[in-house]
């Protein structure tokens, strides 16, 4: 999507090593803001990764911060971190000392959703955004835990569900 939409740039992690493809794109000075648009439910093949699993299975920590590392290792020197994947618990083994030495800024928290819907809705309604590439299925109320289903097994291309109360 951020590809065909956006015309950005994509790294599929389970092809490539995406730290050091940012650092290649860059000159090895890395991205000047990266995001942790992921959170807690990481997925990845590395070692980190996995040992982040293995934790999690042990209950020796809550979430996954795998994507949260590749942020601090890639982003260049006093750049931005932004996180609002979503995290809640703990994080063994936070790569504190890393982030200190690079002087990184992190802006993390809930999207304010309010600040944001009544210009974002503006802009629908006049057409500057299009969101018929962004919404994939529209659904009744009622079928609200087949959507989640749907959404959370990524099936049927599904990007994003639009519930209607009265379908």
């Amino acid at each position: 999507m951020a590809a065909r939409i956006g015309k950005a740039e994509t790294l599929d992690y389970a092809q490539i090593d995406v730290v050091g493809k940012l650092k290649e794109m860059t000159g090895n000075r890395g991205p000047d803001a990266c995001i942790d648009a992921v959170g807690m439910e990481a997925e990845g093949h590395t070692i980190g990764a996995l040992y982040d699993r293995a934790k999690q299975a042990m209950m020796l920590e809550t979430d996954r911060p795998h994507v949260l590392w590749q942020c601090i290792q890639a982003c260049r020197k006093g750049g931005t971190v932004s996180v609002p994947g979503v995290y809640g618990g703990f994080i063994d083994k936070f790569p504190i000392g890393a982030a200190f030495a690079k002087g990184l800024t992190f802006r993390m928290g809930q999207t304010h959703v309010h600040r944001c819907l009544a210009p974002l809705l503006e802009r629908i309604e006049k057409g500057e955004i299009d969101t018929a590439g962004v919404i994939t299925h529209r659904l009744g109320l009622e079928e609200a835990p087949h959507g989640y289903e749907v959404f959370e097994k990524k099936q049927d291309n599904c990007i994003k569900v639009v519930m209607r109360p009265h379908a």
